[in-house]
This record gives C-alpha cells, structure tokens and sequence, in this order.
C-alpha cells in the first residue's frame, strides 16, 4: 500500500471542545445557516437568469449540493474534529493542501459574514431606523463575538429560536404568493417558461443553478461542530440531509409563490424580491417582514462566524497557523483567541468597504473546497489508521460530486476567476510556505531537553 502523506494525528488534542450537540441542535444549526440571508436576495436573480421557473434551478443545485454534502457526511463521521475541510485535506494530501483549503474556507467565510454585517446595517435596517453603517457593523459583530465566546450551546439555541422566525417568514411569502393566487392576481403560468430572451433553457437552468447553488451553501460549515456533538456518527447525516431536505422544499415553494406572485421582470429588477411579494399582497406591515430578513441576516452571521472560529482554532491546533488560536475559555471551552481573531478580520472587511471585491468570489473559493473534500473522501478511504466511518457514501457519489464542482465553474464569470484566481495564488503560497517550515523542522536535530525527555522515559 502507497504510504500517506504527512498528516495530523486522529487522537484527541488537549483541552477538547465540550460535546453538547444533539441531532435537534445540529438540524437548526444547518437549516438556520442554509436558510440565511441568501433566499431574500437570490429569487430575483435566479429568476433574471432562468425566467419564471425558478423551481428548476433550484431543485438542480439541490441535487448538486447534495453529492457534495454526502461526502462532507462521509468524512465528518469518520473524523469529527474541528477543522473541517482543512483536517481532510491535510489527511488525504499533506499540509500544504490542507492550508489551502482551510485558507479558502477562511476567507469565504470572514468576508461572508462582513457581507452579512453590512446587510444588517444596509437597507433592511434603514426601513426601520437610519444609523451609520459602519458602526453598526462594527458593533454588530462585536455582539455576536460576544454570544460565539459565551458556548455553543447558547449559541445554538439563539439559532434555533432565530431559524424558527427566519422560516416563518419564508413560509409567510409562500402563504401571501397562493393568497395573490387565489384572489386572481398571480398568473401560475410562469412557471413553467423556462429561458430568457437571452439564454435557451438549458443555458438558463445552469445560470441559475449556479446561483441558487450559493443558497444552500453552508452546510459544509457544521463539519467543523462535529467535534462538539455528543454522537456524530448518528446525528450528523440525519441532521445534514434532513435540514437540506427542509431548505431545498422551502425554496422550491419559496420560488413557486413569488414567481406566480409577481412578473418576472419586477422580480428580477428588486433587491428585495421577497419584500415584493409582501407588497403586492397588501396584508402584512413592510416593516414587520423587513425585521425578519435582519433576522435571518443575523442568523447567517452568526453561524458563519461559528464556523470560522472552529475552522481556524483546527487549522492552528494541526500547526496551520499560529498556536496562539487554540486558546480556549478555561470553564466555557470555546475557542476566545480563534473568535477574536475572525471577528477583528470580518470588522475590517465591512469597515473598509472592500466586501463587493471579494464577494463574488465566495462561491469559487467554496467550489475549490468542495473539489478538494470530493476527491479526498476516496483517498481517505485507503487511510490505514482509521476505522471505517459510521456513513458511507456509494463511490459514485463524491466523483459526481467533483464533476459539479467542475461544471459549475465553468459558469462562472470571467471578472470573478480573476478575482478569485488571485486569492487562491496567495494561499497556495502561504500554503507552500507552510510545507516548506514543516520540512524545515522536521530535518532539524532534536533540542536537548527533547532528548533528555526521550532518554527519561526510556
């Protein structure tokens, strides 16, 4: 058998994370980050993409989501540990690897949640009261530092209760769509026109596709409270497709409603396409459904900022980054150095403004992640160390998994690779650099106290 890379050991590190996750916490903890901020903005490009049936580009990156998620389920039962896509990439393929993917996680996910903090400082909130942006996306994400640090239990539990409030509002929007419907307003035609002037069907549902793809991201983000769930190997595929499952049904109705609602054309044109569809029906205050969307941006934010802060406290307890971020609160056992860190990155992100350069590059970044996670699931497989996981996915499953990887790049625009291209660059290097002290260290000879320890417990 061919040796494996170098790559981190699978017995526990000091100082674990407490284990307080049960199946119910995990399912919200990913409906409420898939069901984020994302559906109350994408309907209304989905539909200038792929025309008035969104439903068909939104069950096809369902569909796409979930092959990549079954690998995801696959190596979360087998090695639930903090780290995520950085732990089996450096498993499958070396340090190197595993930086880069855990650099690209990182990134996706501080400028997604100063994206979000700005959402919630932006147009939702100026409905209700005008404040300065910045300073409420600074305190914003000083808040939810705040909550992160405090435990994951309390966390979860504001997510849940967040999650419950951001779905009634989606299930709202679908109960005024058949309203306006019923009472002879709606035109349910549309959808079935799939196309644009522009675009054959086929074209449209892989534009679309590619958008609605971006809803259900963030289920990839739980693999990284593995560590801190009390059976993963039970609860994690059942909390994982059962929450896609809820998304992709909540969107598909989601869709159906506000296409059959309001005209293509108005929807496509909206920043608030939802917000659309409480306006045609006339029942519900604007006011009301735009502090549920803040809800659901905060919701998003949260769980993103979660994810962030396990991520970089795995990739620093696998020697990835500096060891300062593995300090934990001593009696709440969360990650304090980690959330610090991420939250200060996010803060300058939506401070500065520089959030629209890298946000179109969010998806491309997940997209190389996922490629990596796909592939490294069947090298791991080989791996001699570890037993079997708990789930495993048919093989066929992660190689479809990496060709829509594949094709779903190739949608993607040119402006955006150049972007996104120049961001990988840089942590391939910083990646390179990291494979380079390794070797480094490695041939160095040991220090003296580290013989004397090695002749003391010989």
């Amino acid at each position: 058998m061919r040796p494996m890379p170098s790559r981190p050991s699978d017995t526990p590190a000091p100082g674990p994370l407490r284990k307080v996750l049960t199946t119910r916490l995990l399912y919200f903890f990913i409906l409420g980050d898939v069901l984020g901020a994302g559906v109350y903005v994408l309907i209304g490009e989905v539909a200038a993409a792929s025309g008035g049936a969104v439903w068909v580009p939104l069950t096809a990156a369902l569909l796409l989501a979930l092959l990549t998620a079954a690998s995801y389920a696959e190596l979360a039962t087998k090695y639930p540990r903090a780290g995520g896509a950085s732990y089996y990439a450096t498993r499958a393929y070396g340090p190197a690897v595993g930086f880069f993917a855990g650099f690209c996680m990182l990134a996706a996910g501080t400028v997604s949640v100063a994206a979000l903090a700005r959402g919630f400082a932006g147009d939702y909130l100026s409905a209700l009261v005008t404040l300065p942006v910045v300073l409420v996306a600074v305190v914003f994400l000083l808040l939810l530092a705040l909550l992160n640090a405090r435990g994951i239990r309390e966390s979860t539990r504001v997510n849940t209760l967040a999650t419950l409030v951001e779905t009634g509002g989606l299930l709202l929007v679908v109960g005024l769509g058949c309203w306006i419907v019923l009472r002879g307003d709606g035109d349910v035609g549309r959808l079935t026109r799939l196309g644009t002037d522009s675009a054959s069907p086929v074209t449209a549902v892989m534009g679309g596709a590619v958008l609605a793809y971006y809803s259900f991201v963030g289920f990839e983000t739980s693999v990284n409270v593995a560590e801190e769930t009390l059976d993963p190997g039970r609860s994690y595929p059942r909390a994982l497709f059962g929450a896609l499952a809820t998304a992709g049904l909540v969107y598909a109705a989601v869709g159906a409603a506000a296409s059959a609602a309001v005209p293509t054309e108005a929807l496509a044109a909206s920043d608030g396409p939802l917000l659309e569809v409480v306006r045609a029906a006339g029942a519900v205050p604007p006011n009301l459904f735009a502090f549920i969307a803040l809800v659901a941006v905060a919701n998003g934010a949260l769980l993103t900022g979660i994810m962030s802060s396990r991520l970089a406290y795995g990739m620093a307890r696998e020697g990835l980054l500096p060891a300062f971020l593995t300090r934990v609160l001593p009696a709440r056992r969360t990650p304090w150095a980690a959330i610090a860190a991420t939250t200060a990155v996010s803060a300058v992100l939506a401070a500065t403004g520089e959030i629209d350069v890298l946000a179109g590059t969010l998806v491309l970044l997940l997209l190389a992640v996922f490629l990596t996670v796909n592939t490294a699931v069947l090298v791991l497989r080989r791996d001699p160390d570890t037993p079997a996981a708990p789930f495993r996915a048919p093989t066929v499953v992660p190689v479809l998994g990496a060709l829509s990887c594949v094709a779903l790049a190739t949608q993607i625009e040119g402006r955006v690779w150049v972007r996104g291209l120049l961001l990988m660059a840089f942590g391939a290097v910083l990646g390179l650099l990291v494979l380079w002290r390794r070797r480094r260290a490695a041939a160095q000879p040991p220090s003296a106290a580290a013989r004397r320890a090695a002749s003391d417990s010989g």
